[in-house]
């Protein structure tokens, strides 16, 4: 396959560019540079500022509200996204929730639920892992009972992703316990403020929440709020799971984070020379480069791969795998050339902390510092996430190596 960039993918870059310099606001910008903690006001007015372009979610069906662009230009586009800094955007529901409704759900569904996740109108938390089934999810014991025209939703969800700012949350529920267990398990599509619901606040290491418990305690959810046929949620998470990992490549991310990396390295003094000058450093930033081009080719190969592929969910473990290790990588390196102020968590030092006010402070660095040390701690969540790099090791034994 040929990858080179050509005039007319190069005039598309140029016109996502020239669109966000001319629509995204300057106090977003800013405050994207903390990478993905973003403050849920400012991901409503991206998502209405991309949804007025029909850009609020690429790589969805045309049909539900998506473009037709090449796979080559959905990459272009965000990487410029990256590039601007725009702030992350509702990835639990634009990447995760939203494609399942769109290839899975009654029409009925898709007109309600669709358009409110491309206007940044419905938050979306996900309710997947809980405290004794993380990376083995088919042993998870939420259970929904039927009673009537209404399933009983009882038990607990652990690291439940932006349901602290979530409007609904869409969890897999075991609908029968006397199936095998990836049979018995459905996809369902949860009101936050139905009664019976609590959501537990996980604050984390970068001093930022983004993580949750959730306890349902006999929650009453409409049987139309089921996605496709009952005990199929198995199959449908796959699905999703599989766009995870391959979207944990982090590709755009990781780029935007090499740029920024480097610019440390030639501003950071240490004994009257820049760090980027001293060869072990400089060694270290030019084997990162090498390995992003290498994930970034596998990358594009996955995307332009034929649907349907059995192969894919393997392949899309290893780059789950390569990307968390480069995302956690470069993150690192970036909080080792700021020296001591590494250390620290650094807000954003123009303007106030989107969630937690009282750790402003004034600058002590170079501005692209800013987030730096936060990506770094968060970071190390990502080889965990989507499915712990340990798990996804097995998958590539099983579906690659055939052990």
């Amino acid at each position: 396959m040929d990858f080179t960039p050509n005039p007319a993918d190069e005039a598309f870059r140029q016109e996502v560019r020239s669109f966000l310099q001319a629509n995204l606001p300057a106090d977003i910008a800013r405050h994207g540079k903390r990478d993905s903690h973003s403050a849920r006001a400012d991901i409503e007015r991206v998502m209405k500022m991309l949804n007025s372009r029909g850009w609020s979610a690429p790589h969805w069906p045309k049909e539900n509200g998506g473009t037709d662009w090449s796979p080559r230009q959905k990459f272009i586009y965000l990487e410029e996204m990256r590039r601007a800094r725009v702030p992350v955007l509702d990835r639990t529901a634009i990447d995760l929730v939203g494609p399942v409704i769109c290839h899975f759900a009654n029409d009925a569904q898709k007109q309600h639920f669709l358009p409110q996740i491309l206007n940044g109108d419905c938050f979306w938390g996900q309710g997947f892992s809980e405290p004794n089934s993380g990376s083995d999810l088919a042993s998870l014991t939420t259970s929904a009972r039927r009673e009537g025209d209404h399933y009983i939703v009882n038990g607990q969800k652990i690291w439940t992703s932006e349901a602290q700012r979530a409007d609904w949350i869409f969890a897999l529920v075991r609908t029968d316990p006397a199936a095998k267990p990836q049979r018995g398990i459905s996809f369902l599509l949860i009101d936050l403020r139905s009664p019976g619901v609590e959501v537990r606040p996980i604050w984390s290491i970068d001093e930022v929440l983004t993580l949750n418990e959730t306890f349902f305690d006999n929650v009453k959810v409409p049987v139309e709020n089921l996605v496709g046929e009952e005990n199929m949620g198995w199959t449908y998470a796959k699905k999703l799971l599989q766009f995870e990992r391959t979207s944990s490549a982090e590709i755009p991310h990781i780029k935007r984070d090499v740029i920024q990396l480097k610019h440390l390295a030639a501003t950071t003094m240490r004994r009257g020379r820049p760090l980027a000058e001293y060869p072990p450093f400089a060694k270290r930033i030019a084997e990162l480069e090498i390995k992003v081009m290498a994930l970034e080719w596998s990358v594009l190969r996955v995307l332009h791969a034929e649907e349907g592929d059995p192969s894919l969910n393997a392949v899309a473990s290893v780059l789950k795998v390569r990307g968390s290790e480069l995302f956690s990588d470069v993150s690192d390196l970036a909080a080792m050339a700021m020296g001591a102020h590494g250390t620290a968590v650094i807000p954003d030092t123009e303007g106030p902390h989107n969630m937690r006010p009282e750790l402003d402070a004034p600058p002590v660095t170079d501005p692209e510092a800013v987030g730096a040390p936060q990506r770094a701690m968060f970071r190390k969540a990502a080889t965990i996430y989507g499915g712990a790099n340990e798990v996804q090791r097995n998958i590539i034994a099983k579906g690659v190596l055939g052990l």
